[in-house]
């Protein structure tokens, strides 16, 4: 299971970089998100995959009898997911922001725009 994860990650993190090398805003955005995915898998995978009982000790023991699951990995991922749902909240908004504003969202349209708007503040 845990080479078809190491696949699976692998075409992640390729896609992602595939995609945020894109001219457009939007194939930006998804590489980002591509690329969180990729990051949250590998943790988990680090962690080993084992199919062990909770890590909760039962109130009439004093330690774990059996084998458990890692519970920090899992805190890991889930703040990894906090963070980047707002990120690319954060990501999603700066790109409506600034579609609105220059009315496309090709990377190198971006740049020369800002040239021109600098021109026409410079010669009104």
């Amino acid at each position: 299971m845990e080479i078809v994860l190491a696949f699976v990650i692998g075409g992640l993190y390729a896609a992602g970089i595939y995609m945020m090398l894109r001219r457009s805003l939007v194939k930006l955005l998804i590489g980002l998100g591509l690329l969180s995915h990729a990051a949250n898998l590998l943790i988990f995978t680090a962690a080993r995959l084992t199919r062990a009982e909770s890590p909760v000790i039962p109130m009439d023991q004093q330690s774990l009898a059996n084998a458990a699951a890692d519970p920090l990995p899992q805190a890991l991922i889930l703040t990894a997911i906090v963070i980047s749902f707002g990120v690319t909240a954060f990501a999603l908004a700066l790109s409506y922001s600034a579609y609105k504003s220059v009315r496309t969202d090709d990377l190198d349209k971006m740049k020369t725009t800002d040239n021109v708007n600098e021109m026409q503040e410079a010669n009104p």
